[in-house]
């Protein structure tokens, strides 16, 4: 469990982030230089944390807003203090907890209320900031229409959710302690990842399931596409101060919001100032979705540490 900061740490937290940084997506300041090691690539080592409350898709009553005002954004903190002050509410998780805070509820009561779930109390605290979605393509901050072939994949997943399981394999894959997915868009909960790099090599651990992707920078070809693997098989490149990665051959099985073997990832990881990596990804697979898009989440360094996710197949 990580530490919980003061309710007079956080507001003044969110007033010093909005005179500072009023634009949605974190720019570089022209004051910041980006540190670098020892064979003169921007250093992106470090543990990172994924606690944004920005949701991935624009909520409809936001349609025509990429960015909250200081007065909305500070009417959805105090919402989010109230409903979840002391860590005494219902835990939200992921989305789930902007969509509550912007709809001003008397109260909370959490999705998993049947199974009595958890309390806020075990989940980090979640940043604030102005941005409305994640998505910065389509500029409406959603994602593009399903193909009619995902749609019907879609509505047949939908009439077999509830149903008991008859073996393992009809559980889910995070269910099954397997994954969450690549790329892991749930904020806040083992949302922490933490980077080692070498002149060759960038490894990306994740807390979520103790996944760790070891990345080529050497200029190597992608393996054999008959080789397919949960997470795919990725290539990293350089293109001035930002890592670029490229991910392909997921397995069949894998699942990533409907997207399984042609899944392309397209990933940019940049150091924009001392605490922020801005982390953002290309997803297409035409198979899946009619056209590409484009997500940007902040990452911020913590002094925190990797916990081990006690999650095992089978547990």
């Amino acid at each position: 469990m990580r530490s919980c900061h003061a309710f007079l740490f956080r507001m003044i937290r969110f007033v010093l982030f909005v005179v500072l940084l009023p634009v949605g997506v974190t720019a570089q300041t022209s004051t910041y230089s980006v540190p670098r090691t020892t064979d003169g690539h921007a250093d992106l080592q470090g543990i990172w944390g994924n606690n944004s409350i920005t949701p991935l898709e624009r909520p409809d009553a936001l349609s025509s807003k990429e960015t909250l005002s200081a007065e909305e954004l500070a009417r959805v903190e105090a919402t989010a203090n109230r409903l979840f002050a002391l860590d005494a509410g219902d835990a939200a998780f992921g989305d789930e907890f902007f969509n509550v805070a912007l709809t001003e509820p008397d109260q909370f009561s959490s999705s998993d209320s049947g199974t009595g779930n958890y309390n806020q109390f075990w989940l980090v605290e979640r940043e604030f900031n102005n941005r409305t979605s994640l998505i910065i393509d389509p500029s409406d901050g959603k994602l593009p229409p399903t193909t009619s072939a995902e749609r019907m994949a879609a509505t047949r997943r939908a009439s077999n959710r509830g149903k008991p399981a008859a073996w393992t394999n009809d559980r889910g894959l995070s269910e099954r302690c397997i994954t969450f997915g690549l790329p892991n868009l749930l904020a806040g909960y083992n949302s922490y990842y933490q980077i080692f790099q070498t002149a060759d090599h960038i490894v990306i651990e994740q807390e979520l399931i103790h996944t760790t992707r070891i990345i080529p920078l050497d200029g190597s070809n992608h393996v054999n596409h008959s080789i397919k693997q949960w997470h795919g098989d990725s290539r990293g490149r350089w293109e001035g101060d930002t890592l670029i990665v490229e991910t392909i051959h997921f397995s069949p099985q894998s699942d990533f919001r409907g997207a399984h073997e042609n899944l392309l990832l397209t990933e940019r990881f940049t150091r924009v100032g001392p605490e922020q990596l801005q982390y953002e990804f290309t997803v297409d697979d035409p198979t899946t979705w009619t056209a590409p898009w484009t997500a940007v989440v902040p990452w911020t360094r913590t002094d925190d540490p990797i916990f081990e996710y006690a999650c095992h197949e089978g547990n």
